[in-house]
């Protein structure tokens, strides 16, 4: 057995250039300055800084495992530095994911999102990042699905023999604090019932059923249920590693070929596509939308991350672009009404307990 790699992708919003839309490059070089130094005092193998919409995302390898203070902290003080130059810039929402004053052991609940994995590198090892913005965590539910457990999405499924046995699915519930596994094939209509509801359930971890081995990580932070108020989407991140009985690279992309319908776009508190673009195009404007997702394709070696590739720098994902812009103008048309906007019980952290308190005692018996 060899030594074990940690690929930890820790994101946080803290601070939007114009508005919600993009990252400010100075952010991104504060980041890459700080991790830099870090890389060469050894306390990380190699980093990436990336960025979707207006969420700034640290990719770092090391060897400590998952939910190591190290490196956490780590993150959390490159978000802080981060975000002193977000307010010198008057940038909006500047440290709005930071929703605690002190770091303190590990970023579970205090605002930042993050997915981590540990593994033993394969002989060759690719790897997927997705990063998105405007929408919320149960937003990788159906492309998990397709990608792990829909044979008409992966070939892999019926004719590779190390895939052949189907894979675990742990989903977390976010409003209970629950979790359960589930074995596919076999207990498919089960799980569906429950990741079908994403604004509650949502694919934490994906792992090869023959040998447990993992495939996939998500980040399941739930920025309204951890500041108790209305603070912005989630915006999460995916890790999945392909090829040599996990999906091939086209096989984890394909889900994103249908631009599915998320939370989040403006306000949080509406529906839209989710648009797979390039990095150059990863500014949601349009109502502060659509949703949008990036992939950051690495080749790893010696936990050093060879890349990234532009996965959705692709033609063949134009026809799902025209067909997200499609569904906007289709949805936009609804205003107000549901179901553009999200439904009652998902606005509780927006205006309506305003509402409701002021018109209360209008309300009477029928």
């Amino acid at each position: 057995m060899g030594e074990k790699i940690t690929l930890s992708v820790i994101k946080a919003d803290i601070g939007g250039y114009v508005g919600h839309a993009a990252m400010h490059p100075e952010l991104i070089a504060v980041a890459e300055e700080i991790l830099t130094e870090a890389k060469k005092s050894g306390v990380i193998i190699d980093f990436y800084v990336g960025c979707c919409g207006d969420d700034l995302a640290l990719l770092m390898t090391h060897k400590k495992g998952s939910d190591n203070e190290e490196i956490h902290k780590l993150a959390w003080e490159t978000f802080e530095k981060a975000t002193e130059v977000s307010k010198k810039l008057k940038l909006y929402g500047a440290g709005q994911d930071l929703l605690v004053d002190a770091f303190s052991g590990n970023l579970k609940g205090m605002g930042p999102g993050y997915a981590e994995m540990e593994f033993e590198e394969r002989k060759s090892e690719p790897i997927l990042v997705f990063l998105a913005d405007k929408t919320e965590p149960g937003a990788w539910n159906l492309p998990l699905y397709k990608m792990f457990a829909d044979p008409f999405n992966t070939a892999g499924l019926v004719i590779d023999p190390s895939m052949h046995d189907g894979f675990l699915f742990e989903v977390h519930d976010l409003i209970e604090h629950k979790k359960v596994t589930f074995k596919t094939p076999e207990e498919i209509y089960d799980m569906l019932v429950f990741i079908g509801a994403p604004g509650r359930f949502a694919i934490k971890y994906v792992f090869r059923k023959s040998d447990g081995e993992v495939a996939a990580a998500t980040s399941t932070q739930r920025l309204n249920l951890l500041a108790g108020r209305y603070v912005g989407k989630d915006d999460p991140v995916l890790i999945v590693r392909c090829q040599s009985g996990f999906p091939a690279v086209g096989e984890a992309l394909e889900p994103f070929s249908f631009p599915h319908t998320v939370a989040g776009f403006m306000r949080g508190s509406h529906h839209g596509p989710l648009m797979p673009v390039s990095f150059k195009d990863s500014t949601p404007s349009r109502f502060d939308g659509p949703p949008r997702v990036v992939c950051l394709g690495f080749q790893l070696a010696e936990g050093n991350l060879v890349g990234p590739r532009d996965m959705f720098d692709d033609p063949a994902f134009d026809n799902a672009r025209k067909l997200a812009n499609d569904v906007t103008d289709y949805l936009r048309r609804h205003g107000p009404f549901e179901p553009h906007r999200l439904p009652l019980e998902e606005m509780e952290y927006t205006t309506l307990p305003q509402v409701m308190e002021k018109l209360k005692d209008r309300f009477s018996e029928e």
